[in-house]
């Protein structure tokens, strides 16, 4: 007799697992990327070494939630067309009017300053493609439509876009990345509860690495991991106004993506009042 109950993948414990998988992932392939360091460039090298480290993982995650539910498919339809443009303002609103300010209040050793303007040199081809192509593509797939998504089954909205939001910060192991992935993926868990579109996700992640590749190109990284925040918007007033806009725009932008979604939400409902709308759960179940 087959089990009508369905099978939902991951639980929280699992999504944990699901980041260590990734993590592992990480760490047992550095190898490969030293030793590609010494045959191509380290540009090419790092985008091969994060196709590999990231791309198994994910791979193998997938793999787990197939076998578990009998599902691995994602949704890359975007119903409303018209919230793509302030996805990607209210993201980049998010980076310059929260993120940066938070971020730049965590104290950074020389060493790890060498390391983030070493990165930041590197404004190639291949570089791009790893930054706004591969990362949104292979993160959003593991931490919104497997790990979300999962989390969205079994557990309220809030504790599940907050979890997916840490695991995303955490993975990328550095206080300061945290606070953006924590930070950008609250928006995206948001906005992918509201429209179950893996490519909402994927837009607004790949928006806001964007703007940090075309930061390193437009950017003194010198300047801008020297001088103080104060200094790098060019003075305390400056900074206000800079922020106060950032946020009337996060403001703006998700008070129309509110209405854009409850509007949705009314058309289905009048369109197929019996269905299940597949719009999250509101509360916790014990499955």
């Amino acid at each position: 007799m087959t089990d009508p109950t369905p099978k939902h993948y991951p639980s929280i414990a699992q999504s944990f697992g699901v980041t260590g998988i990734v993590i592992l992932g990480m760490l047992l392939l550095i190898p490969v990327m030293v030793a590609l360091n010494n045959l191509i460039s380290k540009e090419a090298s790092m985008l091969i070494y994060y196709l590999l480290s990231i791309g198994i993982p994910c791979w193998i995650v997938i793999q787990i939630k197939k076998s578990k539910t009998g599902n691995s498919s994602f949704s890359l339809t975007i119903e409303n067309k018209r919230i793509i443009p302030w996805i990607i303002l209210g993201t980049i609103a998010l980076l310059w009017g929260v993120i940066s300010p938070i971020a730049s209040t965590i104290p950074m050793s020389d060493e790890i300053k060498k390391a983030f303007m070493d990165f930041a040199g590197k404004t190639g081809l291949y570089s791009f493609m790893l930054m706004v192509i591969a990362a949104p593509i292979l993160e959003e797939i593991l931490f919104r439509g497997i790990i979300l998504d999962g989390l969205l089954k079994k557990y309220s909205p809030l504790k599940s876009i907050l979890v997916s939001s840490f695991l995303f910060g955490f993975v990328h192991l550095n206080p300061w990345q945290f606070v953006s992935g924590f930070v950008i993926g609250i928006f995206a868990g948001w906005v992918y509860y509201q429209t179950r579109s893996l490519l909402a996700a994927i837009i607004i992640h790949a928006s806001a690495n964007l703007n940090g590749f075309l930061a390193r190109i437009f950017m003194d990284a010198d300047a801008a991991m020297n001088d103080s925040l104060i200094e790098t918007y060019g003075g305390t007033g400056k900074l206000i106004l800079a922020i106060s806009a950032s946020l009337v725009v996060i403001a703006i932008c998700i008070y129309y993506l509110d209405k854009a979604f409850k509007k949705r939400k009314i058309k289905v409902v009048l369109n197929e009042p019996d269905a299940d709308l597949e719009l999250g759960n509101t509360g916790e179940t014990n499955a």
